[in-house]
């Protein structure tokens, strides 16, 4: 049987004429039975080709041949079998997915180490981190020895991620690395722009590290997005495999795993027993208890807190516009963090020289302190240091009420922020879940509101997770219900009414949307009233049928109705100050208390209903809201 050859490659280079070029490659490749996917962009160039030798040189002799691309060096192994299964030629925005802007690897690319020098600065045992920038299912395969991993499941979410890095490291080397070195080439010039001053990538990904050093400082396999799954040290196809049913690599280990079996299961979506759930259940509550005794986030650390300036406030200055962005904030306290020292810029116009390792020079971005009337610009970033805080308390009484080996349904308590934003980061039901199912790091499918309770839905994959997505948009066949229960002020006139007003994309003060008849996006929410209260007020079945933010809350609130406890949404059409209220403040009456969808595994229709809470009572005054 003849050996195929592989080969991977990538160059940024500015291109032109690319639909015609598209056509030819497409002619090309299927003159010369060749397979995978090449993708061409104003920027460059991306490909995973693989067929015969003479033909793969053939490929490569006519992409040599456009201008821009005659230095194109591909990283080549070899397999018995064809790892694709067709050829595609795709025109793209980007090569590789970043969607970030003024990126520009061509023309101010971060310093490259070879693979040679890396495994010296290894073998030498320099203080260094090794930054995995892959997505976390590739790592399960391998990665270097002590590297820093990101939990990601999209490069996209690198950016993100790269925030909340430690402040020391960003005085520190650090050589990134990813398969092939693409990623690395956004990935770099980017941290350098968020202010890291020592950033390296490792040439040639860990490809080319394994073609020149082997396996030295490295654990275990190379994901690769194709057939194979994995490759070794020596660029031979591994032994990983992938799971038919959850499609998470598998390494030789895995594969022993008695939960493994072939084109049905393997350890992580293996279905359990309901007893060993049950067990699973209790487990999971204790490590919930661990993890929040003391709360993450109530131990001091440095927070820096990025912003963008936009056109609205090109040639303000900078006090001008940190209380026309952040309104909420007074006055005297931007005057007092901009006298620390605490407002600063990053700007990758104008650039400074920097000693690095080994001698030699490399361009960073500088740090600028910022005062009170310096003046900003459309496109400036900003960092605004929060010294040593601490979050504010949370309401941690998580209760996981069913898993398996594709979701997490839990009962959210509140106050308790979905995600990272504002003033939480650790204090959130992701951090904390994240802890407890390590090294997996649960997706919500949705979102509540910090200060709503009631029933979440996450996945324990991104594979799942996807699966879930589907289910989100309107008018599918296995679309997701949710119902919600609202203790509203006052008294509506109809036993059923509902809502179409489109809803402000765009945030407003603490965070707030409005309605906005022009340019809102559409939304719709039924209501119907279960129950009319002495006191004037009322409980109402909400059924959302759009997922904008604060959609519910806005739609009452623009009906007469604000929801009882809203800091935020305020009766007479008055907006609030406060976005997240006090963990010790009074019970936001807004439930979300059930959920219907269809199982991504197993494709059964489940439904989880919580009960109801003290405040839907006759009993409950809504001006005695004490916890």
């Amino acid at each position: 049987m003849p050996i195929i050859t592989n080969i991977a490659a990538y160059k940024f280079a500015s291109l032109t004429e690319l639909k015609p070029l598209r056509d030819r490659l497409i002619e090309q490749c299927k003159v010369w039975q060749l397979k995978g996917t090449i993708l061409l962009s104003t920027e460059g160039i991306n490909l995973f080709v693989a067929g015969g030798e003479a033909e793969i040189s053939l490929l490569l002799a006519e992409l040599r041949a456009i201008p821009g691309l005659a230095g194109l060096t591909p990283k080549v192994s070899e397999s018995d079998e064809q790892p694709f299964q067709r050829m595609l030629v795709k025109i793209k925005r980007e090569i590789i997915s970043f969607g970030v802007e003024g990126i520009d690897p061509v023309h101010a690319p971060a310093p490259k180490l070879s693979a040679q020098e890396l495994k010296r600065w290894l073998d030498e045992g320099r203080a260094v981190t090794l930054l995995d920038t892959r997505n976390d299912y590739e790592i399960q395969l391998g990665t270097f020895h002590q590297a820093v991993t990101l939990d990601i499941d999209h490069f996209r979410q690198f950016p993100e991620a790269v925030r909340q890095l430690p402040v020391e490291l960003k005085q520190q080397p650090i050589v990134m690395f990813c398969t092939g070195g693409i990623r690395c080439e956004k990935a770099g010039p980017f941290m350098q722009r968020e202010g890291f001053e020592q950033i390296f990538q490792l040439d040639g990904g860990i490809l080319k590290y394994f073609e020149e050093c082997g396996s030295a400082h490295y654990d275990g396999d190379c994901f690769v997005f194709d057939k194979r799954v994995g490759v070794d040290p020596s660029l031979h196809e591994s032994e990983a495999a992938q799971c038919y049913a959850c499609q998470t690599p598998l390494t030789p280990e895995d594969q022993r795993d008695p939960r493994f079996v072939e084109a049905k299961s393997c350890p992580y979506c293996f279905r359990t027993s309901e007893e060993n759930r049950a067990r699973i259940l209790v487990e999971r509550h204790a490590a919930l208890r661990r993890i929040s005794t003391p709360l993450p986030g109530s131990q001091p650390y440095d927070n820096p807190r990025p912003l963008n300036v936009s056109a609205e406030f090109d040639g303000h200055t900078l006090l001008d516009f940190l209380c026309g962005v952040l309104g909420q904030v007074p006055r005297e306290e931007w005057e007092q963090a901009c006298q620390e020292g605490r407002l600063r810029k990053r700007s990758s116009a104008s650039r400074r020289k920097k000693q690095k390792p080994g001698g030699s020079l490399a361009e960073t971005d500088p740090v600028v302190i910022l005062g009170a009337e310096s003046i900003v610009r459309a496109g400036d970033r900003l960092i605004h240091l929060l010294p040593g805080i601490r979050e504010p308390e949370v309401n941690t009484a998580i209760q996981i009420v069913y898993e398996d080996e594709a979701i997490i349904v839990v009962n959210k308590p509140a106050p308790l922020p979905m995600h990272p934003c504002g003033r939480f980061s650790r204090n959130t039901l992701q951090y904390l879940l994240g802890q407890v199912y390590r090294p997996q790091n649960p997706r919500p499918a949705h979102r509540l509101d910090a200060n709503t309770t009631g029933l979440v839905l996450l996945s324990r994959t991104k594979h799942f997770a996807k699966r879930l997505q589907q289910q989100f948009e309107p008018g599918g066949p296995d679309e997701i219900e949710k119902g919600y229960l609202a203790r509203v002020q006052g008294v509506p006139l109809l036993d059923h009414f509902s809502c179409h007003l489109p809803i402000s994309d765009e945030a407003g003060r603490a965070g707030s949307r409005q309605i906005d008849p022009e340019e809102g996006l559409p939304a719709h929410t039924d209501f119907h009233v279960v129950k009319r209260f002495a006191d004037g007020t009322s409980l109402l079945e909400v059924l959302p049928r759009t997922g904008r933010t604060n959609q519910i809350r806005v739609h009452l609130w623009s009906l007469g109705y604000p929801i009882c406890g809203d800091a935020t949404y305020l009766p007479d059409q008055i907006l609030g100050e406060i976005q997240t209220v006090p963990a010790t403040g009074p019970l936001f009456c807004l439930l979300a208390q059930r959920i219907a969808f269809t199982h991504p595994l197993n494709k059964e229709r489940m439904v989880f209903e919580t009960e109801q809470p003290v405040w839907a009572s006759e009993q409950y005054l809504t001006g005695q809201q004490n916890r």
